[in-house]
């Protein structure tokens, strides 16, 4: 039976109470002429592009000799603006293991425009790989333009009979109906969880006869079927400093405790909610035969690094060999890890290069493990009880003494015992094969620090002129270190020397910029030209590039946690020398400014002595996750910082 044809035939027999004219229906390849009319969404007037209708369909089937995970998706959207953003490319992720890979079958799609539809061709559908994602299933759509309505089905054939996962609600579009529903087998036994605050519309369930039937067992199982509905979804607001949009948009998540195997139908297998069964699983697994070669590694470090006495400068001696011995290939898992081979290539995943470093520490005599971890990105791992689907990051944890370092040998800009910032996602699991994994809190480096020393004089013309200092620690000054990199050093000075009008940058050098462990130092010559209303000059006496430039919160309120990754501290101590050119008029006011507790402060102070002018501007974040809660209080306290950086100024006259 036909993909569609069969899913409707289920679908219209379901659930035949007196309610069913509550869901709400579509027809593939028809649609309406108001959707073809259609130009703004009413309930919000500022998409770009709207779901029209979406539907889900998860079951199990017998396929030849194996039972495999089925999903059918069924989903059309009318696009406003298709300049906004690529809306003629959808992307199908697809689980791959072991040389084995998820498969889309029975696809077809349109694109319609009025009267006129196009059908997506064969050769516009291929498979891609993402860094981050994995293998991709993307379908290039035709003659996508303003007024727009794209459609399309698939059906995904999975042998992971794990990966159920789930379905979003929600997404960056909002969504006029949006249908799950899903049949699983009494035997296979998930936990279904709804996350989110957008409440559903419909929630109905049966059974139903219609099941699964093998060749191993003739029975016809019954199971039951469940219809998920939300309507008149809004859609996801990306804001600015948080965690995954995967930690609060509205989807049903499912997590297995028990299925059986495809291998036939008596066999089970078991998905134990204990974090020491999945130790040993990892122990004997591919992970934990590729953490087997400290020998390998042990030979092919130098005697030289071997025979360093201090464990902290052994561990920081072999962190620099591995960090500059591989090139990060950019994907965060591998189909085949292997260190050896990586080794060989110089060249390797996430878990290939960390492995490697875990391997190589131990060759040196020191206590590193593994610890998995799920990036910023790709949400908070469940801590409740294993899901292993959630982790997609290796790194380091060695212990010296009583400090762990976390470590990470993929980024040739992070000096040691800083992370990248796409790893700092709270708390990652250690794995001790002897006593047991433990969570462990994912600390950001403290000293994050951007320090600015300007000394700038009045000249006869009425122009300032001076020298300025730069200094930049930690993740500030990993963010510019990794700039440089992928811009060029020289591309990197032209944008910083074309921040402001009025302000001319000459001499720009950056020190240290190899020399990761050391802060990367900034230094040039200034010149500014002063606004002049009149009799009066205006000076405006931050005039650097600051780390912070607008207030980040610009909505009038926040319905998600704030999340900096890690704390810093902003330091300008500015010289002004009027000479014999200026006299002071006015100062801005000096001032404090904290948020509750000890969450952090930013006070400003100018002193006028004689003809010169001392300011001292420090800002520190000493927390950097904060509840919804504090989010007028941020907003208050960033909104402020920028004002008196951009719009308060120093009032002189010439003498």
């Amino acid at each position: 039976m036909p993909l569609r044809i069969k899913l409707l035939f289920v679908l219209l027999s379901l659930f035949s109470s007196a309610n069913s004219q509550e869901r709400q229906k579509a027809v593939f390849g028809k649609p309406t002429e108001s959707e073809l009319a259609m130009k703004f969404y009413e309930k919000d007037t500022t998409a770009n592009a709207v779901v029209l209708y979406e539907q889900g369909y998860y079951y199990y089937a017998a396929v030849g000799d194996y039972i495999k995970l089925i999903k059918e998706v069924h989903r059309k959207i009318k696009i406003f603006d298709s300049q906004t953003r690529d809306y003629g490319t959808v992307e199908i992720p697809l689980f791959s293991s072991d040389g084995t890979r998820e498969k889309v079958k029975g696809f077809s799609a349109w694109t319609y425009n009025g009267n006129t539809k196009r059908k997506v061709s064969s050769d516009a559908i291929f498979i891609t790989s993402e860094p981050e994602i994995g293998s991709v299933c993307k379908i290039v759509f035709p003659n996508v333009t303003d007024g727009s309505v794209i459609e399309y089905v698939y059906k995904l054939e999975s042998p992971f009979l794990f990966n159920f996962y789930g379905w979003h609600f929600q997404d960056e579009l909002p969504k006029i109906y949006s249908e799950f529903l899903f049949k699983i087998p009494l035997e296979y036994q998930f936990e279904n969880i709804l996350y989110g605050n957008q409440s559903l519309y419909l929630n109905k369930s049966e059974v139903t006869d219609d099941c699964l039937q093998t060749k191993v067992n003739t029975m016809i199982v019954g199971c039951p079927i469940t219809l998920y509905a939300m309507k008149d979804i809004p859609a996801f607001q990306q804001e600015d400093y948080m965690l995954s949009s995967k930690n609060y948009i509205s989807r049903v998540e499912f997590e297995p405790r028990e299925l059986f195997t495809s291998t036939g139908w008596r066999r089970s297998r078991k998905f134990t909610k204990e974090w020491k069964d999945v130790d040993k699983f990892i122990k004997k697994g591919e992970m934990g035969s590729q953490l087997k070669n400290s020998k390998y590694f042990k030979e092919n470090l130098a005697d030289s690094i071997l025979a360093i006495a201090d464990d902290l400068q052994r561990a920081k001696a072999i962190y620099t060999y591995i960090q500059n011995h591989y090139t990060w290939d950019g994907t965060f898992y591998s189909s085949e890890t292997e260190v050896k081979d990586a080794f060989d290539d110089k060249k390797g995943s996430v878990p290939e290069i960390n492995l490697s470093l875990i391997n190589a520490l131990e060759a040196a005599g020191l206590d590193a493990k593994l610890m998995l971890l799920s990036t910023r990105q790709n949400g908070l791992p469940t801590t409740l009880y294993p899901v292993m689907t959630k982790f997609n990051y290796t790194v380091a944890a060695l212990k010296i003494a009583d400090q762990t370092y976390l470590l990470d040998a993929t980024d040739k800009q992070a000096p040691f015992g800083l992370i990248p910032f796409r790893t700092l996602n709270v708390q990652g699991r250690v794995m001790d094969f002897k006593k047991g994994s433990y969570w462990m809190p994912i600390e950001p480096f403290k000293q994050n620090i951007h320090y600015v020393n300007a000394q700038i004089i009045a000249t006869d013309d009425g122009n300032f002129k001076g020298k300025v200092s730069q200094a930049n620690y930690g993740y500030i000054g990993l963010k510019k270190r990794s700039t440089i990199e992928e811009k060029t050093l020289e591309a990197y000075i032209k944008t910083e020397g074309n921040d402001k009008a009025g302000v001319e940058i000459q001499e720009y050098q950056v020190e240290d910029l190899n020399s990761i462990e050391k802060p990367l130092k900034e230094n040039y010559n200034v010149t500014i030209e002063p606004e002049m209303v009149g009799d009066k000059v205006f000076l405006y006496p931050f005039f650097n590039k600051t780390y912070i430039s607008e207030n980040p919160f610009k909505l009038n309120e926040r319905n998600y946690p704030i999340d900096f990754g890690f704390p810093f501290t902003n330091t300008y101590l500015l010289s002004i020398d009027l000479g014999n050119v200026y006299e002071t008029i006015q100062l801005p006011e000096s001032r404090t400014i904290k948020l509750p507790g000890d969450d952090g402060e930013c006070s400003v102070t100018y002193i006028s002595e004689g003809n010169k002018i001392n300011i001292r501007f420090n800002m520190k974040l000493n927390e950097y996750r904060f509840p919804p809660a504090a989010y007028q209080s941020l907003k208050e306290y960033f909104g402020t910082m920028i004002t008196i950086l951009k719009e308060e100024s120093i009032v002189l006259k010439k003498i």
